[in-house]
């Protein structure tokens, strides 16, 4: 039986015991609905294989063959990962289209006694939904941003703030970037439907009747592009705007990003990249610098010279409303802890962190 899901919210709550993705591991890796397991009845050189004889010899030795590799994989899927489970097991299984792949997997797990079912129009579905949910018309939630230069510890309060009980989205964090030049992080970013899958599922769990904390960004982290519906509600939200002495925040920086400074070839490659706008006299000095290990003074430059106008420049352009400001002198760990709090005093007077 194929299953028809109209929301995003039916497909996080399936119901069944195990969602399996029946698609080729490389497909699983660009993006696949949250919780789902991957157990392949094609792998990607089989799926290649037999689209090229469909293509180019005949559609009936293609299903011959795919048919031979399906019920081999499935069967190495029964032995291995499937043997545990007893006969009250109810998996749910989806393929690109809901067609051949997940039918076939289903149909034998269904002749060994077990309730499965398909998705119906499988993994194209789901993806309808969260393109419609990101890319069309205005999200449903109320978005508040938080704001400031760099080096304000923006991340940082944003799990303060979450850890208080506020609903926050991480956008740097599902995007696996720390949002500037010097952002990447060690493990690689994730796809682009994968980020909008990760963002998708985190608005879903949270209370449309509560306002939602994200952190100032452009419209693009790392190589990879806030959607239009979260970026037009970013531009039309209200602000809190926190600021700090370049000081405070030069010595936050220094914390914050000891793993790159540590690395300084990879350094150097970076500040390379700022030779367009900066000229290379400058850049040559920042490169000093890093090679010195004069982290905090570089990054007092580079706030002063680079990122600190590119700010004043873009906030200029803003009319949203400002809900209020914070200050802090320092950004140690006690420091924050108070900015949080007064944040969450800020929601509170303004109504916007009502349950």
């Amino acid at each position: 039986m194929a299953l028809r899901f109209r929301t995003l919210a039916g497909f996080y709550d399936h119901g069944h015991d195990t969602l399996i993705d029946a698609r080729s591991p490389s497909e699983y890796a660009e993006d696949h609905i949250p919780g789902a397991v991957s157990l392949p009845v094609l792998s990607d050189e089989e799926r290649a294989r037999v689209g090229t004889i469909y293509t180019r010899q005949s559609a009936f030795d293609a299903k011959k063959i795919g048919a031979a590799l399906v019920a081999r994989n499935v069967a190495t899927h029964l032995q291995g990962p499937l043997s545990a489970h007893d006969g009250a097991w109810r998996p749910l299984v989806y393929c690109w289209r809901g067609g051949q792949r997940s039918g076939a997997f289903a149909t034998i797990l269904a002749q060994v006694g077990w309730r499965a079912e398909t998705v119906e129009g499988g993994y194209r579905s789901y993806r309808r939904l969260v393109s419609a949910a990101l890319y069309e018309g205005r999200i449903g939630h109320r978005l508040i941003v938080l704001e400031g230069h760099t080096g304000t510890a923006k991340t940082a309060l944003l799990h303060l703030l979450a850890a208080r009980g506020e609903q926050v989205v991480d956008l740097e964090g599902l995007a696996g970037h720390r949002g500037s030049v010097f952002g990447a992080l060690a493990a690689p970013q994730p796809s682009q439907k994968a980020f909008e899958t990760r963002l998708a599922a985190t608005l879903a769990r949270l209370d449309v009747a509560r306002s939602v904390l994200v952190e100032a960004e452009s419209s693009k982290i790392g190589n990879l592009l806030v959607p239009p519906a979260i970026w037009k509600a970013m531009k039309d939200a209200p602000r809190i705007r926190i600021q700090a002495p370049l000081a405070a925040r030069a010595a936050y920086l220094e914390r914050a990003y000891a793993d790159i400074a540590g690395d300084v070839p990879a350094l150097e490659r970076v500040l390379a990249g700022l030779t367009r706008h900066q000229g290379h006299e400058q850049v040559s000095r920042w490169q000093a610098l890093a090679r010195a290990g004069a982290v905090r003074q570089l990054a007092r430059e580079l706030m002063e010279r680079h990122y600190d106008p590119s700010y004043t420049r873009q906030g200029a352009r803003r009319v949203a409303p400002v809900l209020g400001q914070v200050q802090a002198e320092a950004l140690d760990d006690r420091s924050l802890a108070a900015l949080a709090g007064d944040i969450a005093a800020i929601l509170a007077r303004s109504g916007d962190n009502q349950a």
